[in-house]
């Protein structure tokens, strides 16, 4: 491979990493929107499906054990999730197309990922539900390592601050505008279903149109032996400590977050003890809130770290406005209470999204780029694995505790909380 110049800057022709040259002009921002739109959708489908729809799809089939039946359907799908991320991100690495590395992924994955989610939409029967659910996290996530990749490719260090502020803003952003769109259809499921699914794969071709990807120069890929692909997916803590502590902050933070995300609908229904008809209608009013919140966070949190130069600050302090939300419902149990929630989960997540993101793409093991979908393809597991052990975890505690979702709460701050900490032994980042 090539070694990019170190001294050239964003839009120089020798600065390359991985995929082709840094982005600048109009093209950058025509791939900063791109990508916030891309992500925007993507959130959009994933909270729509998993807070709303399937939700109310497993309720319908089994009222007494939904909380178990989705906690096995979360647990099963995430698995494949995990698997999926950084196998995809390597397999991209290795990809040598006319139309580019990314690409290809980007275009199959949201076809055949949109196909499966309007499959899901027709089941009646839970097995068939996680089967083509698992089809379509499957073939989403391999798009979304692809796109989450192009942060690394096509954008100068000094510049990720806001590129990961876009798609720190259209992440929440969408799943917050998921929350609400998939609450206010949801007795429409089939329709609500197609219409993420359409949403998501036009955008993802409107994409490579709008950002060609340019050729890859750094040569052919090396011969493909099973045994050094799979070794290559192991970082090595004590090598690499930095890459270790952003994973495991990352994984304790949304450990805390998935477990209040995921069970928001019944917390409505169970512990603020709302209809269900209104418990839908309250989580898209929620979400609105939120909204609100986290796009005014994740803007302002992107272009503060880069202006600033620092991202550990920023992530804590993101960190600790998570749990501060998730202790207001637990001492207020209330629709008031959620509304304080809604308020402060937006400014945390949406500030922890945009700079988190920044920050990861500055502890990668290796800098020549070679590796980088497969790297971040593994930090990207730090979110997925929540989502297999979360709901898992919260299933068994609502179990043991007789539904007391007070137990769920508590559970979550000190999560958020203890990952607040993982930031600061981070010595590559300010």
């Amino acid at each position: 491979m090539e070694e990019a110049n170190p001294t050239a800057g964003p839009g120089h022709p020798d600065c390359e990493i991985g995929a082709g040259p840094f982005v600048a002009g109009r093209e950058k921002w025509v791939l900063l929107v791109s990508m916030a739109v891309v992500f925007f959708l993507l959130l959009s489908l994933y909270c729509g499906v998993l807070s709303v729809l399937l939700p109310n799809q497993i309720e319908r089939l089994n009222p007494d054990g939904k909380a178990g039946d989705l906690a096995v359907v979360f647990a099963v799908t995430s698995i494949f999730s995990t698997l999926t991320t950084p196998i995809a991100g390597a397999l991209s690495d290795r990809t040598r197309t006319r139309f580019g590395r990314r690409t290809p992924w980007i275009v199959l994955g949201s076809v055949l990922g949109a196909a499966c989610l309007m499959l899901v939409s027709q089941m009646t029967a839970l097995w068939a539900i996680t089967l083509f659910w698992v089809g379509a996290t499957i073939t989403l996530n391999s798009m979304q390592a692809a796109v989450t990749t192009i942060v690394a490719d096509r954008f100068h260090e000094d510049e990720r601050g806001v590129a990961s502020g876009f798609v720190g803003a259209g992440m929440t952003a969408g799943c917050t505008v998921g929350i609400i769109v998939a609450g206010l259809i949801a007795p429409a499921i089939t329709s609500a279903y197609f219409l993420f699914a359409i949403a998501v794969a036009a955008a993802c071709i409107l994409f490579v149109i709008l950002n060609p990807e340019p050729r890859f120069t750094g040569g052919p890929a090396e011969p493909f032996r099973l045994r050094e692909f799979a070794k290559s997916f192991w970082v090595s803590p004590r090598k690499h400590p930095d890459f270790a502590w952003a994973f495991l902050g990352r994984f304790t933070i949304y450990m805390g977050y998935q477990a209040i995300v995921t069970y928001l609908l019944y917390i409505l229904q169970d512990y603020i003890h709302l209809s269900v008809a209104l418990s839908n209608d309250t989580i898209a009013k929620l979400s609105t809130i939120t909204f609100i919140a986290l796009v005014f966070s994740a803007f302002g949190s992107g272009f503060l770290s880069d202006k600033w130069g620092r991202r550990k600050p920023l992530v804590f302090a993101a960190s600790i406005i998570m749990g501060a939300a998730m202790i207001v419902p637990l001492f207020l149990p209330t629709v008031q209470g959620m509304i304080g929630y809604a308020v402060l989960i937006g400014l945390g997540y949406g500030a922890f999204m945009s700079v988190d993101m920044a920050l990861m793409t500055q502890v990668l093991p290796k800098a020549d780029g070679g590796d980088t979908g497969k790297d971040l393809g593994l930090l990207t597991t730090a979110v997925n694995i929540p989502q297999i052990l979360s709901p898992v975890w919260a299933a068994w505690l609502l179990n043991m505790t007789g539904e007391d979702y007070r137990a769920l709460f508590v559970s979550a701050i000190a999560f958020v909380f203890a990952g607040s900490l993982f930031v600061w032994p981070i010595r590559s980042v300010r």
